[in-house]
């Protein structure tokens, strides 16, 4: 089957190519939605070091996005089924590790060609079917959401029982996933979620309580610990956690920085506390996470309060608009690119958080 392949070859340059994919086995999916990320963001824009980009590029972008069954030969889906696709493609099984942590496994968008063509060839395990209702504005990021559902359920099996107060550091897209995940998980527990920015804090209607950062005294300390801050922000935050987490009590890494961060391993020592980090997802927890949406429709709503513009993208240029209108944006997940069956795609822009 030749296929179209929409590649960024350099900062801001996105080409054509046409490209030949075998199909036995595999199932055919046009991509509707597509949702634009950080990471996503970091490459097009040419912020990730010179040696990086060399190694990388030219690749197609995104990692986040559902779309339409065209075909499938192994019989699993029918046409026209909404679906989300995996972005994670492991090359092997282990016992113990799973495939997002399988150093063999690759990943779209980052090392190979990622959701941004005209239509994705996948193994049928590579995608999972959604409800054929879902609100698909929001669905485009289902894969950050899993993203969530994993941390949560490795949290699950590794904190000790006591979870009266769960914490969570940070007020952008992932802090507020987190925070609405385990307000559905754990309904008797208080969430607390601290961050920098008050009109943030002011969206985490779900949650029992919210904090500046900078006006933590007199706050209860909580049992376990999320950090959802990444960047810059995860050296204060894992500080603050560590001052403001009960003896114990597991921390859950989910922030993303470049650099090096500094822990105070000394308090780390005498509280006894458990840090684990957590990255990407597999199977298991996309399914997770449809199940979610089955179960819990009301966590369609809330997440669709980060959705905050929407961009048809008929040509490239469209395509680079939608990263253009991305990059200024001060709250909000980039929910990317939609295309209908006549061959437009809708670039959603979520809130910038």
């Amino acid at each position: 089957m030749l296929n179209t392949v929409y590649r960024l070859t350099a900062p801001r340059t996105i080409e054509p190519v046409v490209v030949s994919q075998g199909t036995t086995d595999k199932v055919i999916v046009r991509p509707t939605h597509l949702s634009i990320c950080n990471a996503d963001q970091r490459y097009y824009q040419g912020t990730r070091s010179k040696e990086v980009l060399a190694k990388k590029l030219p690749m197609a972008l995104i990692h986040e996005g559902i779309g339409r069954v065209v075909s499938d030969n192994v019989g699993t889906f029918q046409p026209g089924d909404i679906v989300v696709m995996l972005p994670n493609a492991p090359t092997e099984q282990d016992e113990f590790i799973a495939e997002n942590y399988l150093r063999s496994s690759r990943f779209c968008g980052s090392g190979f060609d990622g959701f941004m063509q005209e239509s994705m060839v996948l193994p049928p395990e590579r995608v999972v079917l959604l409800p054929q209702d879902v609100n698909c504005e929001v669905a485009a990021f289902t894969e950050l959401v899993s993203v969530a559902t994993h941390a949560i359920s490795r949290f699950d099996k590794i904190a000790h029982g006591r979870r009266e107060r769960i914490g969570v550091w940070g007020d952008g897209n992932m802090g507020y996933i987190v925070s609405l995940l385990l307000h559905t998980r754990y309904p008797d527990a208080k969430i607390v979620v601290f961050g920098r920015n008050e009109s943030k804090l002011h969206d985490f209607t779900f949650a029992d309580e919210t904090h500046l950062v900078d006006d933590v005294s007199g706050v209860e300390l909580v049992d376990h610990a999320f950090e959802c801050a990444g960047g810059e922000g995860s050296v204060a935050a894992i500080e603050q956690i560590i001052d403001r987490i009960n003896p114990e009590g597991t921390v859950s890494l989910l922030g993303v920085s470049e650099n090096n961060v500094p822990i105070n391993t000394r308090m780390v020592l005498e509280k006894g506390l458990r840090l684990f980090g957590s990255s990407r997802s597999g199977r298991e927890d996309f399914e997770a996470t449809v199940r979610l949406y089955h179960e819990h429709p009301e966590v369609l709503d809330y997440l669709a309060a980060l959705v905050c513009s929407v961009n048809e993208a008929r040509q490239i240029s469209d395509i680079s608009a939608a990263f253009e209108a991305g990059i200024p944006k001060p709250i909000g997940k980039l929910s990317g690119a939609r295309r209908s069956s006549a061959g437009t795609c809708r670039v959603i822009q979520a809130r910038k958080r």
